[in-house]
């Protein structure tokens, strides 16, 4: 399976998303800030695949989507998590299958001089209690998305200089541990330690060739599937946002 911010679907498809798509062999690909509506085109975009949306309100802006490949049948479908500060936003789509529940998850970004903190806070404290709420289906989760949030410092370029910024505040990466504590495993770090693994990089000429950049997108596991999986890895060389791709391997 494969989690990416889009940055822009439409434009992602123009930059040749259904080649990574097609490269990528994923049964499952969940896609944020798709900033794009449902309709009869988007419905057909691509070939092979099942896309299950939750929307933004507002036209252009954020939204999920998760393509579901033709061997996975979904048994229930959620959206929302019962947040009014940010469910209009279109931010989490969760899918129950046979073995497994996968949430597709887009977390707020608190902005640069924290505007969005408020709804940042009521975000993560509603996805905690809809993780709780997952749970009593008694299923393994995998989350995966933009989480919008650096954990560790090894998890972005400049540490010391960012303790106070949106995506490295405290509270933000100890939400994040929260998510570990219910339970999970951040399924890349099973296999790659150290610094220098980055996911988003600024728009800023040279920053991404340089490798300035902070690890945003994740794949969280249940422990119990930890045997099961095989890889996990981020396509660091592919564009179409500022963004990159990440896929997980694992036999469910």
């Amino acid at each position: 399976m494969s989690t990416w911010n889009i940055n822009g679907l439409r434009s992602g498809v123009r930059a040749g998303f259904e080649a990574w798509l097609a490269a990528s062999k994923s049964d499952l690909v969940c896609l944020q800030e798709v900033k794009t509506q449902e309709d009869l085109l988007t419905r057909t975009w691509f070939n092979g695949y099942e896309t299950y949306w939750n929307t933004a309100r507002k036209t252009g802006y954020s939204g999920v989507a998760t393509l579901v490949g033709p061997q996975l049948k979904p048994l229930w479908i959620g959206t929302g998590i019962g947040d009014d500060c940010t469910d209009s936003e279109g931010r989490v789509l969760s899918i129950e299958f046979d073995s497994f529940l996968l949430v597709n998850t887009y977390a707020p970004h608190s902005h640069r001089k924290l505007t969005r903190l408020g709804h940042k806070r009521s975000f993560c404290r509603h996805f905690l209690d809809h993780l709780r709420q997952l749970r009593r289906r008694d299923k393994p989760i995998v989350i995966v998305g933009d989480l919008n949030v650096a954990y560790q410092e090894i998890d972005l370029s400049n540490a010391s200089a960012n303790r106070k910024n949106a995506g490295f505040l405290p509270e933000e990466r100890e939400w994040f541990g929260s998510l570990l504590n219910e339970g999970l495993l951040d399924a890349f770090r099973i296999f790659h330690s150290g610094c220098g693994h980055y996911t988003w990089w600024s728009m800023r000429r040279g920053v991404r060739e340089r490798n300035v950049g902070w690890r945003l997108d994740y794949i969280l596991v249940d422990s119990v599937l930890k045997p099961k999986v095989r890889a996990c890895f981020h396509w660091t060389s592919q564009r179409g946002s500022d963004h990159c791709p990440v896929t997980m391997d694992i036999d469910l």
